[in-house]
C-alpha cells in the first residue's frame, strides 16, 4: 500500500494503543479519520468485510481512549466489525494479507494478538463470553473492566438476552454492554426488538429527563415525608421511565441505561463511556450507540448489503473490480441460486411450501422466495435455535417447511434439530448451503461437521448431490419424504450441467454406480464425486480400474450397492469434503463391519483439525483431498494392497 498516497501520520506513530488514552479531542477525531482511510484503502485491495467496520471507528478509538485493552478485556460479537480494534492493536502492516492463506484472520483470535480475548465468527455471544470473563475477574480478586459490544443484528438471539438476564441478576459491577445499533445484520434487521429500539431512537431527550427527575426526587427529604406521600414519590419516577421509555427493557433486566448516542461523533461517545465507567461500579451497564453501516464511503452508505463483504475494489469510483470472464463460456449458476429457484418453482405447486432463515435471505437463496411469495419466507432474525423450533411447529400443522441455513450455522440449532425435529419425526428439510471448505472466513465458518453432527439423529434423511441438477431433486425428495431431512451443498458455481424438466424426486437411500471396475470401488459424495470420475479415468490409462458410487444418501446409506462393488473389488475409497470422525466414512466403514465385509478402506476426508483461512483450492490441496494429491494418495493406496 503506497503510504505516501494515504498518510497515516498518527497511526504510523502509535508504538502502542495505550498512547490514545493521551490524546486530545482534536486527536481522536484526526485518528478516527486516518483509521477510516485506512479501512477503505486496504480492504479495497484486499476484500472482505466492509460496511460494518466502517461503521465501528469512531467507537473503537473511544474504547481505546479509556481503556486498556491489555489489561481490560473487550469482546466483540460476531468479530466481522473490528478491523479498527485490529488496526490500533498493531497489526497494521499485516492488512495486506487480510483472509489470505496463513494471512490476517477476518476474524479475532486469541492466538492472533494480546488485545483478541475472545474468538467469535458467529453473532450473540458477546455479553455471555465478557459475563464469564467478568465472574472469572472476580474470583480471582482483580479490578480491570469488562465490556461486550454486541450489534449488527445479534442482539435478536435468545442467547443475548441469556446473558443479559444473568448479568443483571448478578448485579456485576464493571461490567458494560455496547449496543452498536445499526438497523442491519447482513439483511435489515426484523422483529418486534427492532420496533423496541426505534422507539428509544425517538425518544432521546429520555436520558435528560430522567436524570432530571431522579435528582428532583431525591432532593425531596423522604424521611420528613409520610410512607404514602415518599411512595408515590417512587411511583412517579417509575411511571415516568416507563412513558418515556415503553417497557424499559434494559433496566427491567437490571442494567442502567444510557444513551443512545450518535456512534460517530468519537467526542460524544467518548463522554457516554467515561459516563458509563462512573455508572457500572454500582452494576451493570448498557450503552446504547446509533451508528451506520458503512459510514464515510458514501456506496457503502447507499447499499449496505451489497458492501457488507466485498472482494476488490477502485476505491475512487466504488467500482468493484470483477475478475473477466470468457464470453464465449458462462459461468454456470450458483449452488445457491439452483436451490432458490427450484424452491420457487416447487411452492408454486404447493401453498403448504414455506421457507425460513435465519438473517441470511440473499445469502441462502431465500430471496427469491421472498419475491415471489412474500407471506410464505420468514426471516427470523439471527436466532438459529427459534428457527428450527418454528419450522417444527408448522410441520406440525401439516406445512411443508424447509429451513435454508449454513452448514456452520445450524450448528447453533442442534438441540432443536434433534428434539424439535427428528425425534418427534416431522417433515422439516434443512438446505444447508457453503458445506465443505468454504475460504477466508476460515474455521468458524467452513462446513465441516454437518455429517457427523446429524448422521447420529433419529429419524433424518441426509443427502448430497453430485451436481446443480441433482440439487434440485434433492430438494424435492427431501420435502415430499414425510421425514426430517437435510441436503447439503457447496458454495459457489455448479458444474454447468443441464437442469431437467420437471423436477423428479430420487429413491430415497438409492446411490448410482458411474463406473464399473474391479480393483477399487471409489465412494463419493457430492462435491467430489466429480473430480471421483476424472481420476478413475485417469488411472485406467495406468491399467488399474475403479468403479465409482455417487452414493447420494449418507442416511440411509445404499448398502446393498456398496456391499456388491466392495466384494468385487480390492479395496473401497470414500471420498467427501467433511471431517473424517463421524463422517461419510464412518457410515461406510461401520456398515461393512457390521456386514462382517473385511477389505482395505482409505478414508479420504478432512482430518481432525481445524482448517484455517485461505484460498479453497489450497486449503483443499492441504487437507489432501485437491484432485492431484488424491490421484497420487489412491495410486499408493492400490499399490500396497
Amino acid at each position: 500500500m503506497d503510504s505516501s498516497a494515504h498518510p497515516y501520520p498518527l497511526l504510523d506513530s502509535l508504538a502502542a494503543p495505550q498512547q490514545i488514552r493521551h490524546f486530545t479531542p482534536g486527536q481522536l477525531e484526526r485518528l478516527a479519520a486516518e483509521v477510516r482511510a485506512f479501512v477503505i484503502a486496504s480492504v479495497s485491495e484486499t476484500g472482505g468485510h466492509f460496511s460494518s467496520n466502517l461503521g465501528t471507528v469512531e467507537l473503537t478509538v473511544a474504547l481505546f481512549h479509556h481503556f486498556d485493552f491489555l489489561q481490560d478485556r473487550i469482546v466483540w460479537d460476531v468479530g466481522h466489525q473490528a478491523y479498527p480494534h485490529k488496526i490500533l492493536t498493531g497489526r497494521m502492516d499485516r492488512f495486506p494479507t487480510l483472509r489470505q492463506h496463513h494471512g490476517l484472520s477476518g476474524f479475532l483470535k486469541r492466538d492472533e494478538s494480546p488485545y483478541d480475548h475472545f474468538g467469535a465468527g458467529h453473532a450473540s455471544t458477546s455479553i455471555s463470553a465478557a459475563l464469564g470473563m467478568a465472574k472469572a475477574r472476580d474470583l480471582q480478586k482483580q479490578n480491570h473492566t469488562c465490556i461486550a459490544v454486541i450489534g449488527d443484528g445479534s442482539m435478536t438471539a435468545g442467547m443475548a438476552f441469556e446473558g443479559l438476564n444473568q448479568a443483571g441478576y448478578l448485579e456485576a459491577k464493571n461490567f458494560l454492554v455496547i449496543l452498536n445499533d445499526n438497523d442491519m445484520s447482513i439483511n435489515p434487521n426484523v422483529g418486534s426488538l427492532q420496533g423496541y429500539l426505534n422507539q428509544i431512537m425517538s425518544g432521546q431527550y429520555y436520558q435528560r429527563w430522567r436524570d432530571r427527575i431522579e435528582h428532583a426526587i431525591k432532593s425531596i427529604p423522604l424521611e420528613g415525608l409520610s410512607k404514602g406521600v415518599a411512595k408515590a414519590a417512587k411511583w412517579s419516577e417509575e411511571s415516568f421511565k416507563r412513558l418515556m421509555v415503553p417497557g424499559l427493557l434494559f433496566e427491567d433486566l437490571g442494567f442502567r441505561y444510557l444513551g443512545p448516542v450518535n456512534g460517530h461523533d468519537v467526542n460524544a461517545t467518548s463522554k457516554a463511556l467515561a459516563e458509563a465507567k462512573e455508572k457500572m461500579k454500582d452494576g451493570p451497564v448498557l450503552l446504547h450507540v446509533q451508528t451506520k453501516k458503512g459510514y464515510g464511503y458514501e456506496p457503502a452508505v447507499q447499499d449496505p448489503l451489497k458492501w457488507h463483504g466485498v472482494t476488490a475494489f477502485d476505491a475512487e469510483s466504488g467500482e468493484i473490480i470483477k475478475v473477466q470472464a470468457d464470453p464465449a463460456k458462462p459461468a454456470p449458476p450458483s449452488y445457491t441460486s439452483v436451490f432458490g429457484k427450484a424452491l420457487v418453482d416447487l411452492a408454486k405447486k404447493d401453498d403448504k411450501i414455506v421457507g425460513i432463515t435465519a438473517a441470511m435471505l440473499d445469502g441462502t437463496g431465500l430471496n427469491f422466495l421472498q419475491k415471489a411469495f412474500p407471506d410464505r419466507c420468514f426471516d427470523v432474525g439471527i436466532a438459529e435455535q427459534h428457527a428450527v423450533t418454528f419450522a417444527a411447529g408448522l410441520a406440525a400443522q401439516g406445512m411443508r417447511p424447509v429451513a435454508a441455513i449454513y452448514s456452520t450455522f445450524l450448528q447453533r440449532g442442534f438441540d432443536q434439530v434433534a428434539h424439535d425435529v427428528c425425534i418427534q419425526d416431522l417433515p422439516v428439510t434443512f438446505a444447508l448451503d457453503r458445506a465443505g471448505i468454504v475460504g477466508a472466513d476460515g474455521p468458524t465458518h467452513h462446513g465441516l461437521y454437518d455429517l457427523a453432527y446429524l448422521r447420529c439423529l433419529p429419524n433424518i434423511i441426509l443427502m448430497a448431490p453430485k451436481d446443480e441438477n441433482e440439487l434440485r431433486r434433492m430438494l424435492m425428495t427431501a420435502v415430499y419424504c414425510g421425514h426430517p431431512a437435510a441436503l447439503r451443498y457447496p458454495r459457489g458455481n455448479g458444474l454447468g450441467v443441464a437442469l431437467e424438466e420437471p423436477i423428479a424426486a430420487l429413491p430415497i437411500g438409492k446411490g448410482e454406480l458411474l463406473r464399473e471396475g474391479g480393483d477399487l470401488v471409489l465412494c463419493a459424495l457430492g462435491a467430489l464425486v466429480e473430480p471421483a470420475l476424472r481420476i478413475a479415468e485417469s488411472l485406467a490409462a495406468e491399467g488399474i480400474d475403479c468403479a465409482v458410487i455417487n452414493a447420494r444418501f449418507i442416511k440411509p446409506l445404499d448398502e446393498t450397492l456398496l456391499h456388491t462393488w466392495a466384494r468385487r473389488c480390492r479395496g473401497v475409497v470414500t471420498l467427501e469434503e467433511g471431517c473424517a470422525p463421524g463422517g461419510f466414512s464412518g457410515a461406510v466403514a461401520e456398515s461393512m463391519a457390521d456386514a462382517g465385509l473385511v477389505r482395505p478402506l482409505l478414508r479420504c476426508a478432512v482430518p481432525d483439525h481445524l482448517v484455517h483461512h485461505g484460498d479453497p483450492k489450497r486449503l483443499l490441496e492441504e487437507e489432501g483431498l485437491s484432485p492431484s494429491i488424491l490421484e497420487a494418495r489412491i495410486r499408493t493406496f492400490v499399490h500396497q494392497i
